[in-house]
């Protein structure tokens, strides 16, 4: 392999080296930014000797007497000497440095000073040139892209392929713009269609299939570092799935690129922005976020900005500006100072350092239709009617602190019976059927019968209208449970109806039942399942569970996972000692713990007495917090606002309800006075140095001259024509997505440790060409898969092999293996299980067991991994919810990145564990025996269903060989299930999908192996 690429790097240089004056760009900067820069160039704190070789007016100049490069004389340029010497102490690069220059290079670096060593400006760093595409006389030029590559391919004596076959053209670009392989009727309408435009009316086709967003869109994600979860500690779910859903829609709409650049950074900041834009403006929220306990404020503000910079720069420019985070870049001009300039673009977004562990972690966007605006307005108006009646009833009160007393007031208890033998006499109760049993079938606690359920998954017995019950001060419930040791749960758990199911208690294993919020009053963790064997009384105060004392209850549920479990007497008790009392002494509430204190508060209030005792507070603090703590708090003020508070809490409770059930998503906001931005010494979040402001890096064109930026100038600064980075990478990474491997390979780094281009005239030609064209990806794509360059054969002879074995020539058409997310998609799809559902939340396909667990953290509400049913088990892999802390194994497997940061280019890798998954996977496995069962269903006869099979999965005829070898290999596995029928019924009951009861077990046991054979090919899983 290290051969191969060496004979690459060789091909793309010897040519134009031989035959001309040496190129700095192409010839001489590799070999120093590789071997000299990290000493010698850019960082001033790290260089040696004084002494740049990466600019002339440096490199030139002599040091006591000596030069270092001396033009047209090598002999006298000391970096020879210094390469040349066999003293260890004198040779360069030093031995302790692991670098080497080798004789070839040396004897390079010597012609290139006897040429007259000149320099020229980083390749990259100067503005693209248009070069009219060169004369070729061929029959095989269909566009300027052929003409670029077949003039390269003649200076290396080689030749284009001749096109490939109509099946495989077919395959190959439907593979590259859907994602998903064509059908048999694509397939036999094109082989008919004998038209000289056949092959551009399926392109043409195929841009307007909705399969082409989805595709496109997921190559952006992961540069967007797009997942479900935040990332660190508990990593808990996050709502981003609108923003993925945006980025599908942009692509099919054919948003021009640099709308679509303009909307992701700065969609917020355009003038009556829509919510598309701000959905748009998502992008710098996708990065990793914590709300981990310790954490430190400033550190994590510090460290999403030095994020949303670092991901800019490398998506849109290509460049590692991330390496100035520390020092200055060691190989790029990006000084440090011009790092933290990009870095206060992004300083003062509005976004807190703590995500609290939340789904939704401001600012937001909430996607409400026209009427759920409406009834939010109106419940809005309605709370503010009722809060305007208690703050008047307030008004009336004389208020004495029970603490101040002598004797203090007696202390009070009750207690009210809520279940006790049956369910209230008006109530409208469910179950699967409820079972009420007595005394002689089965164990009871009190009275004369007790609630039983015996389950295999989530099961429950609940009221939800029919009778109410008031929440008390200081309430506390409680039940009485019977877990029957024979037959365990998984988890239990008790849940109150108010305005909706909102409030709930869980004992045992989390996520087992998968209702509400983890780590809010939907759904607190009380610990593990009760003793089993005996009655347990589990108690709950009403509180924690977001039970307000004057809340009306109309409803509550025994719910468990599996097992069979026992309820009796649900209880609501209180006791309230007003001297003690937080809920009744002013002074008790003020004293209390602070923490717990603040975090009752609404947000506005939180800022004024956070940090601060009690004794700190400002008279008009004061008086805010009190009419807070009266109207919220205090009980004694309950008869006076009962009513109006009942009916504030019952209408805030609709609201939250209607809330929920709108769809959400992150998006960017600024703060309305930006945070000053500093340099940080040595990239440290606590030790800022010199001020900087909003600014670009001087190697490119300036900002236009204004007092102040924004990201909106940024923007609009990346795809402006004088810009030379943008279109490059952008074209850039399209042709990797097309042909594998990009003109310039290494697709994340465009300065000088990444490598030149394959073709530079070429990728200025489609960098302007793209540009002028109005930034238009689908007309882009287009002039790509039209070329002839992607169109032939990728066959080709071992001499071709041997000169170009990456492919970097061109010299045949595109071959590699599928991503991760086409080999599942594909699967399904000729299984006939791939749903055609678009957009929507995360969903949770099958998934080995103990993933996720052995990662997760308690209270996380991805801590258990709860599989999906129905649908949602063969939907594309794009709408795969993506955990950050442990993503999608199957696709893991095929080097699907972690979206911790940004990936501009997979890697590609053939591992046994990827041949595992593909056999043994039940996923795959399943849709093999939909698959066979489809082509059992449709064909009749054994060499009808071979030709079907394999021309539905690999899109061409079987060979008379290759059939013959599946035909033999049908018949050892069909003689081996009928000999064992057990067997055979178990092949086939893999997945929820259900057999075909009406055809042989054996016979479709003996179909699936063959049909999971065919789908394992190489030929299957590769694009060619």
């Amino acid at each position: 392999m290290l051969f191969r690429a060496f004979l690459v790097s060789a091909t793309l240089t010897a040519t134009a080296s031989a035959a001309g004056k040496l190129d700095f760009n192409r010839d001489i900067r590799p070999i120093l930014s590789d071997n000299c820069f990290a000493c010698h160039g850019f960082d001033a704190k790290k260089r040696k000797a004084d002494l740049r070789l990466d600019i002339p007016e440096v490199a030139y100049k002599a040091i006591d007497g000596i030069f270092p490069i001396k033009p047209g004389s090598p002999e006298t340029s000391s970096i020879i000497q210094r390469i040349l010497t066999q003293d260890k102490d004198e040779v360069m690069p030093p031995p302790e440095s692991n670098k080497h220059i080798t004789p070839a290079q040396a004897q390079i670096l010597q012609r290139w000073i006897k040429e007259g060593a000149e320099y020229k400006k980083h390749w990259s760093f100067e503005p693209p040139v248009k070069t009219a595409p060169p004369p070729v006389k061929s029959s095989t030029v269909r566009n300027p892209i052929d003409a670029f590559v077949q003039s390269r391919l003649a200076e290396e004596k080689l030749s284009p392929q001749p096109e490939a076959s109509k099946e495989t053209l077919i395959r190959r670009v439907t593979l590259d713009l859907t994602g998903l392989p064509p059908t048999l009727g694509e397939i036999d309408a094109f082989l008919a269609d004998s038209s000289p435009d056949a092959y551009e009316k399926v392109v043409a086709r195929l841009l307007k299939s909705e399969r082409y967003g989805e595709h496109m869109g997921r190559y952006w994600l992961d540069a967007a570092r797009y997942a479900d979860t935040h990332g660190l500690h508990l990593d808990n779910e996050r709502s981003m799935w609108p923003f993925r859903d945006w980025v599908v829609r942009a692509f099919n709409a054919n948003l021009p690129y640099d709308q679509f650049t303009i909307w992701q950074l700065a969609g917020d900041l355009l003038p009556n922005a829509t919510v598309e834009q701000q959905i748009a403006s998502g992008f710098n929220r996708c990065n990793v976020t914590t709300s981990e306990g310790g954490s430190i404020n400033e550190e994590f503000i510090f460290r999403y900005a030095v994020d949303r910079a670092d991901s800019t720069v490398a998506v849109w420019m290509g460049l590692t500006a991330g390496c100035a985070v520390c020092h200055d870049h060691k190989f790029d001009p990006i000084s440090q100072k011009e790092f933290y300039s990009l870095y206060a673009f992004f300083n003062s977004a509005a976004d807190p350092a703590m995500d609290g562990n939340i789904l939704l972690t401001p600012p937001i966007l909430r996607l409400s239709t026209a009427e759920q605006k409406k009834q939010i307005a109106e419940l809005d108006q309605s709370i503010a009617a009722t809060q305007t009646k208690i703050r008047a009833a307030i008004q009336t009160l004389n208020y004495t602190d029970p603490a101040t007393q002598t004797p203090p007031p007696p202390v009070q208890t009750s207690e009210t019976v809520w279940f006790e033998d049956a369910f209230p006499v008006k109530a409208d109760f469910s179950g699967e059927p409820t079972q009420i049993i007595t005394k002689d079938k089965g164990p009871v606690f009190s009275g004369n019968a007790a609630l039983k359920r015996t389950a295999t998954g989530v099961a429950q017995d609940f009221f939800a209208s029919g009778a109410k019950y008031d929440i008390p001060p200081n309430g506390k419930i409680s039940v009485q449970c019977y877990i029957d040791p024979a037959n365990p749960p998984k988890a239990i758990m008790l849940q109150f109806h108010t305005a909706g199911w909102n409030h709930r208690a869980v004992w045992g294993q989390e996520g087992a039942i998968p209702f509400g919020q983890v780590r809010t009053p939907e759904k607190v963790q009380m610990g593990a399942l009760p003793e089993a064997g005996q009655w347990v009384k589990l108690e709950v105060p009403a509180e924690r569970l977001g039970l307000k004392p004057g809340i009306k209850v109309s409803g509550y549920a025994f719910t468990q996972f599996g097992g069979t479990v026992y309820w009796d007497r649900l209880a609501m008790s209180s006791r309230v000692d007003p001297a003690k009392d937080p809920q009744w002494s002013w002074s008790q509430w003020i004293t209390k713990n602070q923490g717990k204190r603040v975090a009752e508060l609404p947000n506005d209030l939180q800022a004024l007495v956070r940090g601060k005792k009690p004794a700190e507070w400002s008279e008009k603090d004061t008086t805010r917090l009190k009419e807070w703590w009266f109207e919220n708090e205090y009980q004694g003020a309950r008869s006076l606002v009962e009513g109006a508070r009942g009916e504030k809490l019952a209408l805030e409770s609709k609201r939250k309800t209607l809330d929920d059930v709108i769809p959400a998503t992150f998006i960017m906001a600024d703060l309305p006075e930006k945070r000053e931005s500093f340099v940080m010494d040595r990239g440290q979040y606590d030790k800022p140095k010199d001020k900087v402001t909003r600014g670009t890096p001087a190697i490119f064109p300036p900002l236009p001259p204004q007092a102040d930026y924004t990201r909106l100038d940024l923007a609009k600064w990346l795809v402006s024509p004088q810009h030379p980075l943008t279109a490059r990478v952008q074209v850039n990474r399209l042709w990797q997505q097309f042909f594998g491997t990009g003109l310039v390979k290494t697709s994340n780094d465009f300065g000088s440790q990444g490598e030149p281009p394959s073709h530079p005239e070429l990728l200025d030609w489609l960098a302007i060409t793209f540009r002028e064209g109005g930034w238009d990806m689908k007309k882009f794509v287009t002039l790509l898969v039209t070329s002839h360059t992607y169109r032939q054969a990728a066959q080709c002879s071992d001499l071709v092999l041997q000169k170009d074995p990456e492919n970097r020539l061109l010299s045949h058409g595109p071959r590699f293996r599928l991503d991760a997310e086409a080999v599942r998609d594909q699967a399904l799809f000729v299984s006939g299980l791939l749903s055609p559902k678009i957009g929507g939340k995360g969903v949770k396909p099958y998934q080995p067991e103990n993933i996720w667990e052995p990662v997760g953290f308690g209270g996380s509400n991805t801590r258990n991994y709860i599989q999906d049913h129905g649908e949602s088990l063969y939907r594309r892999s794009l709408y795969t919810f993506w955990k950050r802390t442990a993503p999608p194994p199957n696709m893991t497997s095929f080097d699907a990145p972690n979206r911790e940061s940004y990936c501009l280019r997979r890697e590609r890798s053939n591992t046994p564990l990827q041949a595992l998954t593909l056999m043994n996977d039940i996923q795959f496995f399943e849709a093999a025996r939909n698959f066979a069962q489809h082509v059992m269903q449709s064909q009749s006869g054994t060499d009808a269903r071979i030709t079907a099979l394999f021309r539905t999965a690999a899109g061409r005829f079987p060979s008379a060989q290759e059939a013959e070898i599946i035909r033999q290999s049908l018949d050892k596995e069909l003689a081996a299930y009928t000999a064992k029928p057990d067997e055979a019924k178990k092949a086939i009951s893999y997945g929820e999908s259900k057999p075909d009861e009406k055809l042989n077990p054996a016979e479709l046991a003996a179909w699936t192996m063959i049909a999971n054979l065919v789908l394992n090919l190489d030929e299957v899983v590769t694009k060619g």
